[in-house]
């Protein structure tokens, strides 16, 4: 009798909701892509490296194509949509107390579900009834599983100093200034996927620079990345084959991949550590090769992995005769082969690398323990500077750490504490909470100490290592009223010793606020300010450098508008101020507009930017993620005076072909030589053109 009255009224619920919901665009602004975008803008504005992000977006890409069923499904697979541990434990135990759910409607009777989240993971999500456990066949994998071919090719078509003419003479003088391959940058991949329990893919690319099919590449492209993956069959929770990555805890013992930050979502800053998962970015580093399995029963899963491959570094010295590297200075990270100086450094040693992770979960109590050996054939002696004299030197190291997890509604407590071979320590700990739909707030405190040694951990902190650390960092999210979201947090840091640019111990800290107004599921705007203070050596010539503030605000209005089904603009102001000590003072300012429209009479969307940018310096440079094509990246920096415009056409040849054609160009107003080395360019602009195509079948 309870069910019937239960459904009759979820029923009733549905009837009368439809009508409005009917009103209602299902097209909507959705926040979980722009959370993701704001990281990798965050990381972009780190690092001058060109990085493959696929690992951040490819799983939201997935769940848009294969909705993850709420009547199937697990806490591990919804917290790949973001939704945090206690929005989970909520959704989970109301299914276990009433039933499989109906509709997505019936969400709104889940405790903490606020429309504003149903909406934000509606694009991820349906609700289908269950009625048998799924079962593997090899006929049904052939028969249902999911292929798809990519295939990018990407140039610049000014001529660059790499590419420019030169004498056999000046060559043979200086074989380093120019490149040996072609401009144009190749890349392509192949995936197979079967539910997400049988999947096999391989990853091939060609930087611009690098040779193909010629001279050192005899086998085409540079880099190959493969592997095999099963999932959740009986006990096996996961076996990959082939390159992968493992992330345990809070990631502060061994996390491989991209380690994203702060963003102004800084409730959600936990990680979710996914184990052992297979590896299919470009990205030449960050990744493991060998072999990783998971096995494990409801409360406790037991993972073994191992890894060996060779890597990139700057050679210090070599044994002529044996002709073998007695040391390495540094490990490249950036995967470029270009010319015979990079070659040289290609493969330089060997990593080895093996260890386990023993995990055991209760209701809502999760402890692990991880621990691995990293072993090179080759000793890393770095050159001796002081800042850097704490850091890991020579051919092996040990890492092991316990990291917890514990939900006591609404508190979700977690943590980890890690351990080097030197006997150094580091360790974190946070709280997360959901008082309220309307308010939610994060704390982390972490210290890591100077000497702590570990090449493959990503927990969250300031530094780009997990090292000479202290700081506490806080986050709150406040439903202000109706349709008005402020989020902010404040994050406190100190160095106990030096660091590069940095000849003193030092401390900063950084703050941000963001007032969000969703006047509709089609219109919204927000206000954001950040402010970050650290300290850098002055440019003083004196002999005894001494560290003095730098002072970096930014003020940032965006816009999204969503006119139909057809037609979504964007909009975006941001100034910024930039002080560095008492004499030094620039400012900058971006502002653009973008389109992106589908015909209704073709299978063709368009995506365009306009932009235009005026900084004083290259420490103004304001970072904007761009709409490229599937898998494809581009988050220029914008910096010193001019322009940037982008058009994309994305055309649906049929339902299993997709091709991207893209066209990027920056003009400088008051730049005749743009870039430097040899990827200088004699001119005021730059531009870009990206060819890609998708085959699934």
């Amino acid at each position: 009798m309870y069910l019937l009255l239960r459904h009759l009224l979820i029923i009733a619920f549905i009837i009368f909701t439809f009508n409005i919901q009917a009103q209602l665009p299902l097209k909507t602004v959705n926040n979980d892509e722009i959370t993701v975008e704001e990281k990798i803008e965050n990381i972009a504005e780190n690092t001058d490296a060109e990085i493959d992000y696929t690992e951040l977006v490819e799983t939201l890409n997935y769940y848009k194509e294969n909705p993850i069923n709420l009547n199937n499904t697990n806490a591990d697979e919804l917290k790949k949509i973001f939704l945090n541990d206690i929005q989970i434990n909520d959704l989970l135990n109301y299914i276990a107390n009433t039933g499989q759910l109906v509709s997505v409607y019936e969400l709104q009777f889940v405790n903490g579900f606020s429309n504003a989240l149903i909406y934000k993971i509606l694009p991820y999500i349906v609700v289908e009834k269950v009625n048998k456990k799924l079962s593997i066949s090899f006929k049904d994998m052939f028969k249902y599983g999911r292929q798809n071919l990519l295939v990018r090719y990407q140039i610049t078509p000014e001529e660059q100093m790499g590419y420019s003419a030169i004498t056999d003479t000046e060559l043979a003088a200086n074989p380093n200034q120019r490149y040996l391959g072609s401009a144009a940058k190749i890349f392509t991949r192949y995936g197979f996927n079967y539910r997400d329990i049988v999947k096999f893919g391989i990853t091939a690319d060609k930087d611009p620079g690098e040779e193909f099919f010629k001279g050192c590449q005899p086998d085409g492209f540079d880099f190959y990345s493969a592997y095999v993956s099963l999932k959740n069959i009986g006990h096996l929770k996961s076996l990959v084959i082939g390159d992968f990555q493992a992330q345990f805890g809070q990631g502060l013992t061994l996390w491989t991949g991209l380690g994203a930050g702060k963003s102004s979502n800084p409730v959600n800053v936990k990680k979710y550590a996914q184990g052992i998962k297979p590896y299919s970015s470009a990205n030449e580093s960050g990744f493991l090769r060998g072999i990783g399995v998971c096995i494990g029963n409801r409360n406790i899963d037991f993972t073994m992995f191992y890894s060996t491959k060779n890597a990139d570094a700057n050679i210090g010295a070599q044994d002529t005769l044996r002709q073998e590297n007695l040391y390495i200075t540094s490990i490249q990270e950036s995967g470029y082969h270009r010319t015979p100086g990079e070659l040289a450094d290609k493969n330089s040693f060997k990593e080895k690398i093996f260890g386990s992770n023993l995990s055991f979960k209760h209701n809502n109590f999760k402890i692990g323990a991880t621990a691995y050996r990293t072993l090179f054939n080759t000793a890393l002696i770095k050159d001796a500077q002081l800042y850097n004299q704490f850091e890991f030197q020579g051919k092996e190291n040990t890492n092991a750490g316990i990291d917890y997890q514990l939900l006591t509604y609404p508190f979700m407590f977690f943590g980890e504490i890690a351990a080097a071979q030197n006997g150094a320590l580091a360790y974190m700990s946070g709280i997360q909470a959901s008082l309220d739909p309307r308010f939610s707030f994060s704390l982390i405190y972490r210290n890591y100490q100077k000497e702590y040694q570990n090449l493959k951990s990503a927990a969250f902190g300031e530094n780009s290592q997990n090292a000479n650390e202290s700081g506490i960092f806080t986050g709150v999210e406040v439903g202000i009223a109706p349709k008005w979201t402020a989020s902010a947090y404040v994050d406190c840091y100190s160095f106990p010793w030096l660091k590069y640019r940095v000849d003193a111990p030092s401390k900063g800290n950084e703050y941000l606020i963001k007032i969000n107004y969703a006047a509709s599921r089609r219109l919204e705007f927000y206000l954001q300010y950040r402010e970050k203070n650290k300290l850098i050596d002055a440019a003083s010539p004196l002999i005894m450098k001494y560290p003095d503030v730098t002072k970096k605000q930014n003020l940032r209005f965006n816009i999204s508008y969503i006119v139909n089904d057809f037609l979504t603009i964007k909009n975006r102001i941001e100034w910024v101020k930039y002080q560095y000590g008492n004499n030094y003072l620039h400012y900058g300012f971006l502002i653009y507009q973008d389109i992106s429209y589908k015909l209704t009479k073709l299978p063709l969307r368009l995506s365009a930017r306009y932009a235009i940018f005026d900084t004083d310096t290259y420490e103004e440079r304001l970072y904007a993620y761009e709409s490229d094509a599937l898998f494809a990246f581009s988050i220029p920096a914008y910096y010193y005076k001019g322009s940037r415009f982008y058009l994309m056409l994305k055309y649906d040849v049929s339902k299993n072909i997709d091709v991207w054609l893209r066209y990027a160009v920056s003009y400088y107003n008051n730049k005749n030589v743009i870039s430097s080395g040899l990827d200088q360019i004699q001119g005021s602009s730059k531009s870009d053109i990206k060819l890609q195509f998708m085959i699934k079948f």
